[in-house]
């Protein structure tokens, strides 16, 4: 695939969704919907683009923003790997992995670091094949850390096993957590911690056999836009729970 023309009636660009509340799912009506759609959509169109929203797993949006088949993927960590085959546009999301706990558990397990677990008797629920960054990593090599982790299958799973005192604490996506919990309405029996796990900052990887660096220039412009006129908190505040903080891209 060649270059692609930035002129408004040639700007079409492959997007990458997959259901992920907050940031992609379908609603209620089957409209795909989200922060991250919404965010890439409003952007692409102040620049005169369109977006066209292809549903992919994650690990096959990789190869296809490699191969040049997919444009844009939205969420994305920028990786020594990933700068191979990839730009980066300005960050554009701070979304933390956090430990969520159970409210009844805070008296018991006061908790400064996510290391203090191996001091206690605490369950930690953590879901199969999820990495949660580089702490947790290192973490996971100690035995003494492991027999405290508690392997789950879906957040879903876990919040209730969270509800129900199997586990005492869960690591979660702040966004994600935070409107999944509103969802289940376990809102006001499992809390946000303090314990930030990983705090890794998103950004838009761009295909570089299809856009360019002056296209990412134009996006970093037009997203800098959308802070400016208050479009971003806006959009922001219709998925995320919580008060924005402009200042970080993210939760105050």
């Amino acid at each position: 695939m060649s270059l692609q023309s930035s002129n408004a009636e040639s700007c079409e660009k492959t997007v990458r969704w997959d259901n992920d509340k907050p940031y992609s799912s379908l609603n209620a009506d089957g409209v795909l919907v989200g922060y991250y759609v919404d965010t890439v959509k409003t952007v692409l169109q102040r620049m005169g683009c369109t977006a066209k929203f292809v549903e992919l797993p994650w690990a096959r949006a990789l190869a296809e923003l490699e191969a040049g088949r997919l444009d844009i993927l939205p969420g994305a960590l920028k990786t020594e790997q990933r700068d191979r085959f990839a730009l980066f546009s300005r960050v554009i999301n701070r979304s933390p992995n956090v430990l969520f706990v159970a409210k009844s558990s805070l008296k018991k397990y006061p908790l400064k670091s996510l290391e203090d677990i191996m001091a206690t008797d605490f369950k930690l629920g953590t879901q199969i094949d999820v990495s949660y960054g580089k702490q947790f990593a290192t973490l996971s090599k100690n035995p003494a850390f492991l027999t405290h982790l508690n392997p789950i299958y879906s957040r879903t799973n876990g919040w209730k096993m969270l509800q129900l005192g199997r586990i005492n604490g869960l690591i979660a996506d702040e966004a994600t957590g935070l409107v999944e919990l509103q969802q289940l309405n376990l809102s006001n029996d499992i809390i946000k911690s303090a314990i930030v796990v990983s705090d890794d900052l998103a950004m838009i990887a761009f295909s570089k056999k299809t856009i360019d660096t002056a296209f990412v220039s134009r996006f970093n412009a037009a997203f800098e836009s959308i802070i400016k006129d208050g479009e971003y908190v806006r959009i922001r505040d219709r998925y995320i729970p919580c008060k924005t903080l402009v200042q970080t891209l993210g939760c105050q």
